[in-house]
């Protein structure tokens, strides 16, 4: 077996079930908002309709549901990895660091170990990359995650009152002066002190941006306690969430694999096993128990029971005895702790009586890398053979139990849609809603079909507010006609140096104070337009009986209805849309019409030259003669133009008529329309059976939304 390439294989096939995961999370919060939503409604229900509901549970699927995204969140995290992830636990002084130097070739320096107080301080993952020089990067807290992961902890669990919302507030307030009972709960309280104390030392690194390299010297400045003489002068490492120290192991056989080295346990640091249950659930393929006998006499104690249940604890879709190793630490004569040969001997028989059960129990020195790699082989070789059994039953625990939320779910749904009995109430108001809804189509129709008679009989006369406003600007244009006087004239031929150096600027500037007093036609066009809606929202208002399915009285009452109406309505929808978002303007009908008799004010094409021997007499003829000719030609102009939003006016109501009466199809989706909306439109009809069809019907919609999340395929991440 290449077992290499079979870690490699491995990882990539996990991958496209990290994909699958993710997509079942998401359906499963679809799910949880679409329950939340079923429950709101059922109070509702309950309190203003005074309804007595079948017991319903639709709370215990919803904390569920939470159970399971915080699991299948471990799972995605598990199979996206580009690693095999080792982590190495224990209690501190157990052998934990130098089990991890020799089998990663790193010193002291990088991985921190001692023989006085605790030493490592947050957790580092050591990955495997060949030729690369060694580096790290470094992790650190924000400030909010600082203060609610780490420092609001201590404040809940010693009662110390309200937690600091802000790192200033923490830095300027003393800390609660308050005697905290026993020594385990006064440790606690220290490593609190030790945060505050010494916050100066290390807060500018939480507002540092991560991840930040740094070289192998400084590796050890921001995961160690203290330095290698055991002085505590490093601080860096209460702002650090976590450390990744690049490396070329020594085994180089090992392929895509990672350490995780994780802070000796016992320290009473609070959260502590809270983070080591959160990483061996998350990101552990393999658990390594390091445990280091005293040569003196040793046995399995509570705290070794104690941290294997929470290693146990941390995944309980798959048995810790699959997946974890207990490397006891023989240690020689010439050693601090003396010759444990026998005692490591006497330890590996007791294990199973005290119910410690792994995979295997190795013994070996781990200050020796010869040793601690044959160790490091043997847990390889395991996991190329079992991890893909491991991860199949992994993911088969979470998958069957979301098919078991799933079932639970469809059950508490088919007491849910009989809610309201099983018998439709179709029965009783159908006929009735036949009847109304024959008399208002006809009022419908006749309505339009009259209107759209009176538009076609009109289409070729002239539109009075069209016209109305065409009179105004032409008679602007004569009144104001932005000629220069003779003064004027003189003076600009004496700065431009000429009669016709002042001539041809006079002619753009007449023209362009021509032409903006045609600008307010829009105005006449668009009253004109609104008229026309008007008259066409006034037949579904007055005549259908549709005024209260909007609070206009206008032509705003289209757009209303536009935006009412559900898109599986299409062919109302458009026909709606049409009308109301339909204008006609004056630059898009008139404006290219009446320009070309500008043209005689254009100093290139003016047919008015000044003679040889001008005046400003003459120029101020020329002028005023060219502005007639150009008001005469755009009144022609726009006397043809005076019929055009009749013609527009009819053109578009007959489009509209064409979609929403007589489009194959328009009948049924009226008929589909008002058969939802028919409490409002027939108030006293439907008054009593409207209200509780209503309710009914949003009940079972907020049913049928449940049900459309809850469909198993939508939950399946397994073939």
């Amino acid at each position: 077996m290449n077992r290499i390439n079979t870690i490699a294989k491995i990882i990539q096939q996990r991958r496209p079930l990290a994909d699958k995961i993710g997509a079942v999370e998401e359906n499963l919060k679809q799910l949880a908002a679409a329950i939340g939503e079923l429950d709101h409604q059922r109070t509702g229900l309950g309190s203003s309709q005074g309804m007595i509901l079948p017991e319903l549970d639709l709370t215990s699927p919803v904390l569920q549901i939470n159970r399971e995204l915080e699991a299948l969140a471990k799972l995605r995290v598990r199979f996206s990895r580009d690693t095999l992830n080792l982590g190495v636990v224990g209690r501190a002084r157990q052998g934990k660091s130098r089990l991890l130097q020799s089998l990663t070739g790193l010193t002291a320096a990088e991985i921190p170990d001692g023989d006085r107080q605790h030493c490592t301080g947050v957790r580092s993952t050591i990955h495997h990359s060949p030729n690369l020089d060694t580096y790290g990067e470094v992790w650190f807290h924000s400030e909010r995650s600082f203060l609610t992961e780490v420092i609001h902890p201590y404040y809940q669990q010693l009662e110390l009152g309200i937690a600091p919302l802000s790192l200033a507030e923490f830095a300027n307030q003393t800390l609660p002066d308050k005697q905290v009972q026993g020594a385990e709960a006064g440790a606690k309280y220290e490593h609190l002190r030790r945060y505050h104390t010494h916050l100066e030392k290390y807060r500018h690194w939480l507002r540092e941006s991560s991840p930040r390299r740094i070289p192998k010297e400084e590796i050890r400045e921001y995961v160690a306690q203290d330095n290698p003489k055991g002085d505590r002068i490093y601080f860096n490492y209460l702002a650090v969430r976590e450390v990744k120290i690049v490396c070329t192991f020594p085994n180089t056989e090992v392929g895509q694999v990672a350490l995780v080295d994780m802070p000796g346990l016992g320290d009473t640091g609070i959260g502590d096993e809270e983070r080591l249950i959160q990483t061996l659930g998350q990101d552990i393929d393999a658990v390594l128990f390091v445990r280091m006998p005293k040569s003196l006499g040793d046995y399995w104690a509570d705290v070794d029971v104690r941290l294997y249940d929470t290693a146990r604890n941390a995944l309980t879709e798959l048995p810790l005895e699959r997946w974890s190793f207990m490397i006891l630490n023989r240690t020689l004569a010439g050693s601090s702790n003396g010759d444990n040969s026998r005692n490591c001997q006497d330890l590996a028989e007791t294990l199973t009586e005290k119910h410690l059960n792994v995979v295997e129990c190795l013994v070996a020195n781990c200050a020796e890398a010869t040793e601690a790699n044959q160790v490091l082989d043997r847990i390889l070789d395991y996991l190329a053979d079992q991890i893909a059994s491991l991860d199949q039953s992994y993911a088969t625990a979470c998958q069957e139990r979301v098919q078991q939320l799933q079932q639970g779910v469809s059950a508490e749904l088919e007491k849910a849609r009989i809610v309201f009995g099983d018998a439709t109430p179709r029965e009783n108001w159908f006929p009735l809603f036949e009847t109304l809804f024959a008399q208002l189509w006809n009022e419908i129709t006749r309505g339009l079909e009259q209107l759209l008679r009176e538009l076609k009989e009109q289409r070729n006369s002239e539109d009075i507010d069209f016209k109305q406003q065409v009179e105004q600007a032409l008679e602007r244009c004569r009144q104001e006609t932005g000629l220069p006087t003779l003064e004027a004239i003189e003076t600009r031929r004496d700065a431009a140096g000429g009669y016709a150096n002042a001539y041809y600027p006079y002619l753009n500037e007449v023209r362009a104070y021509l032409s903006q007093h045609f600008l307010s036609l829009d105005e006449g066009l668009k009253r004109s337009l609104l008229r026309v809606k008007s008259q066409v929202a006034e037949v579904f208002i007055a005549q259908g009986r549709l005024g209260e399915l909007s609070p206009a009285t206008d032509y705003q009452f289209l757009c209303d209805l536009a935006q009412r109406l559900p898109s599986r309505l299409s062919k109302l929808k458009l026909g709606f849309q049409i009308l109301a978002e339909f204008e006609i303007s004056y630059r898009g009908l008139i404006q290219h019409r009446i320009r070309k008799h500008l043209d005689g004010l254009t100093p290139d094409a003016t047919p008015l030259q000044l003679s040889k021997s001008p005046s400003a007499k003459e120029v101020r003829v020329n002028l005023a003669t060219l502005h007639a000719e150009a008001v005469y030609g755009c009144e022609t102009a726009l006397e043809d133009l005076l019929c055009e939003p009749s013609q527009a006016a009819f053109a578009i109501v007959e489009e509209f008529v064409d979609r929403v009466l007589r489009a194959e199809g328009a009948k049924t989706e009226w008929r589909i329309f008002l058969e939802e909306v028919r409490d409002q439109v027939w108030k006293d009809e439907f008054r009593q059976l409207g209200d509780r069809d209503r309710i009914r019907r949003e009940w079972l919609d907020s049913v049928q939304r449940v049900t459309l999340a809850n469909q198993p395929h939508f939950l399946q991440f397994l073939p």
